[in-house]
């Protein structure tokens, strides 16, 4: 491709890009939130012709991912799959420099949710996709196994009507051999042979319901009662306080490596007797939460309902939902035994219910797709090494992997972004990305897709 055809690449991604985010498909976990329908209107007026053919899926009313299709010569060879999803989440405007939903380019940035995630990265995808299709209208790119592109709602709240829906339902729609999704792409190590790191496994999620009971009375009466808040406010202050032993996975000792820091701190992390009392004292709140998130199971209780409350009604029940991320090897029973350990007395007082109970999940990195990427990334930072990494959050990726794909989160973002910052936009104020990091990116599905599909 020359220089001038890239550029154009950009441009337009740029453009999808802002009418994303502008659709505001924001998605607040209730069934009738998200409204992906925009976005995948959008998407489908973008990449279906020219031999693409569009699938449209709605489980739930407004509810849309849509599946686009580059046939391969050969029905035997691997499939490659750009994964993308369209929902952002919730934001609180006030916290915002700029409007979150403007979708404005701001010296050199464009701002709003889900310029981070993920809509950066599925409007690059969506145009390298076209760009690809139009090529192989034409027969300059002529790929043996299929390339698809998958738009899809509801990652946000656990893809019951996205990924997870299409996987039960329809899951020849979406079945490839290779999949690429968020999130990678950033540098780090030194400037002369950076490491850039993939995603290839992520922490399973677990999210559970707690609700505590008590007798509902007269506010004006408290002593001896039994308030369902009173206790609620035990439970939360307890999980908060749980401290489970440090666990390090196949893939912490090679994160650690890339890090860069000096030997004795180095080895602090990698030490299973010492690395809590670093992580206490580390000055930087946000790279100890992230160190923190690697190597340990992690409870967050981040909403509570008591149902109709009233400042003079003692409330007669309490629920509590709590982010639950689990490490490589843990299952539901593990989950129930931190809880007890966690709640001590007061776990005879909680029933708990599982909402998601999704486990680890990790894909090999001895593949073609591997190659191909590293062979991409090598385009513009020829001295740069991929590096494998364990995300601590959850993509769609765990879905695929269930159904036998390797999936990988990739991306490919400017080396003068840094990681602590970049991390910090993800579900926070301010969100934003830079056109470089966006041209980088449109590039590296483009150059992925013609290597490894031939």
């Amino acid at each position: 491709m020359d220089e001038r055809h890239l550029e154009g690449l950009t441009g337009q991604t740029v453009e999808l890009l802002q009418t994303m985010i502008r659709n505001r498909c924001v998605n607040d976990g209730h069934p009738e939130s998200g409204e992906e329908v925009r976005n995948a209107d959008v998407l489908q007026q973008l990449i279906e012709g020219g031999g693409v053919d569009v699938e449209r899926y709605e489980p739930t009313p407004g509810r849309v991912s849509i599946v686009g299709r580059i046939q391969g010569s050969d029905p035997d060879a691997a499939s490659l799959c750009l994964m993308g999803h369209t929902d952002v989440v919730p934001v609180n405007e006030a916290g915002w420099d700029n409007d979150p939903f403007g979708g404005e380019l701001i010296d050199g940035e464009v701002w709003g949710r889900g310029a981070v995630d993920m809509l950066n990265l599925t409007a690059s995808m969506a145009i390298a996709f076209r760009d690809l299709a139009d090529r192989r209208a034409a027969g300059t790119f002529r790929p043996t196994g299929d390339l698809i592109f998958f738009g899809v709602a509801d990652e946000e709240a656990g893809s019951a009507h996205g990924a997870r829906w299409l996987a039960e339902h329809h899951p020849d729609a979406v079945r490839a051999d290779y999949v690429l999704t968020e999130n990678g792409g950033l540098h780090s190590g030194p400037a002369e042979a950076p490491f850039v790191g993939v995603t290839v496994a992520e922490k399973g999620v677990a999210w559970r319901r707690l609700t505590v009971r008590g007798t509902p009375g007269h506010g004006s009466r408290p002593f001896r009662g039994d308030n369902a808040l009173v206790k609620a406010a035990g439970v939360v202050q307890r999980l908060a306080d749980y401290r489970p032993a440090p666990r390090f996975t196949e893939l912490w000792t090679t994160r650690v490596d890339t890090l860069g820091l000096p030997d004795e701190i180095t080895s602090i992390l990698l030490d299973p007797d010492r690395i809590d009392d670093l992580l206490d004292d580390m000055p930087d709140p946000a790279i100890a939460s992230y160190l923190h998130a690697c190597t340990h199971t992690t409870f967050s209780p981040n909403l509570l309902d008591g149902g109709t409350m009233k400042t003079n009604v003692v409330p007669d029940h309490v629920v509590i939902e709590v982010d639950v991320r689990t490490l490589p090897g843990e299952d539901h029973d593990d989950v129930e035994a931190h809880l007890r350990a966690a709640l001590g007395d007061l776990a005879g007082h909680v029933e708990v219910e599982p909402l998601m109970n999704d486990q680890a999940s990790i894909s090999r990195v001895d593949t073609p797709l591997w190659d191909s990427l590293q062979r991409a990334v090598g385009e513009p930072f020829p001295t740069a090494r991929l590096t494998p990494q364990l995300v601590v959050g959850f993509t769609d990726a765990r879905i695929y992997r269930e159904m036998g794909a390797v999936a990988y989160g990739a991306g490919l973002f400017t080396p003068s972004l840094d990681a602590g910052e970049f991390g910090s936009r993800f579900h926070g104020n301010n969100e934003r990305i830079d056109v470089e990091s966006l041209a980088l990116t449109t590039r590296l599905w483009h150059r992925v897709a013609t290597d490894l599909l031939g």
